[in-house]
């Protein structure tokens, strides 16, 4: 199975490139946590989707750490890599999104495929979860996303964008809105919607991007991003986000199964969430979670 992370984008908020920020005991990176839960729960590949600017700090630095224990491949995210029959205005700085992301790693994946942020903590049960979904999966044209409640996954310094997911009786997913601006306000969790503030339970269940898919699904991600384009590409901000793929595979009857993690997420959305994060990640290896350095296990 092959795990494809993401980590081409922009930080904006951040201020800075949270993929190779090092916020362990000896430096790791919240990507190393995710190759080293991964390597546990039996992937066989790893490929990282980056930027040319970052092809070599990128390729370098994990093949040097890792590239005894599972085999890599690097593929860059560039506004030009579209059909060539589309155009974009040269003033667009703003990548093509999420599954425009995805769709650069379709020639290096094999067989069915994980896809993660790169600058997430999952937590090991995740990665050991949706491993056993594929071991199991009876109708190959399904699909999984690892959820997460949403109190645990809020910043205490910002509002956040979550997708929030809608689930039926089977847990599996009915609908995915993206929310913005959702923060704890007067004990309660809100989100701002046309100027209206609107409450959510804490026990909500949202996607951090945490998804498994079949390889022949790239065919339908392909002609979303074909589609996307002939209406969005002369537009400086418009994205192509996963959660349109999974649109469009439910259109199509295939079903996505919901796996409600008991996983302990978090991730920093603004720099003062690395303070809390580098704590957490010392926690968790005083406690045996995982070695320091990551890589020398």
């Amino acid at each position: 199975m092959t795990l494809v992370i993401l980590a081409a984008g922009m930080a904006s908020r951040f201020g800075s490139l949270k993929q190779i920020e090092g916020l362990g005991p000896s430096g790791e990176t919240l990507i190393d946590y995710s190759i080293y839960d991964a390597i546990r729960a039996g992937f066989s590949k790893i490929v990282l989707v980056i930027r040319e600017a970052t092809h070599e700090h990128f390729a370098k630095t994990f093949t040097e750490k890792y590239g005894d224990k599972i085999k890599f491949e690097f593929v860059d995210q560039e506004l030009y890599k579209i059909p060539k029959n589309f155009e974009y205005l040269p003033e667009r700085q703003k990548p093509w999104g999420t599954g425009h992301a995805v769709l650069m790693a379709k020639d290096a994946v094999e067989g069915s495929f994980v896809v993660i942020n790169g600058d997430d903590f999952y937590g090991k049960e995740a990665f050991l979860d949706i491993v056993n979904y594929f071991k199991t999966i009876e109708n190959t044209n399904d699909f999984c996303m690892v959820g997460y409640a949403l109190n645990q996954t809020l910043s205490d310094y910002g509002t956040v964008s979550r997708g929030v997911c809608e689930l039926d009786e089977k847990q599996r997913l009915k609908s995915i809105t993206e929310r913005v601006s959702i923060q704890h306000l007067n004990e309660k969790i809100v989100y701002i919607d046309e100027a209206e503030t609107n409450e959510l339970p804490e026990n909500t269940i949202v996607s951090m991007n945490f998804w498994g898919f079949q390889k022949s699904h790239f065919e339908i991600l392909e002609q979303g991003f074909y589609d996307f384009l002939k209406e969005h590409s002369k537009e400086l901000k418009s994205e192509y986000y996963i959660p349109t793929l999974a649109s469009l595979l439910m259109q199509q009857g295939s079903h996505c199964d919901v796996l409600a993690s008991n996983a302990e997420w978090f991730g920093i959305t603004y720099q003062e969430d690395v303070s809390n994060t580098k704590q957490r990640l010392a926690d968790l290896t005083e406690k045996g979670v995982y070695p320091t350095p990551i890589w020398g296990k």
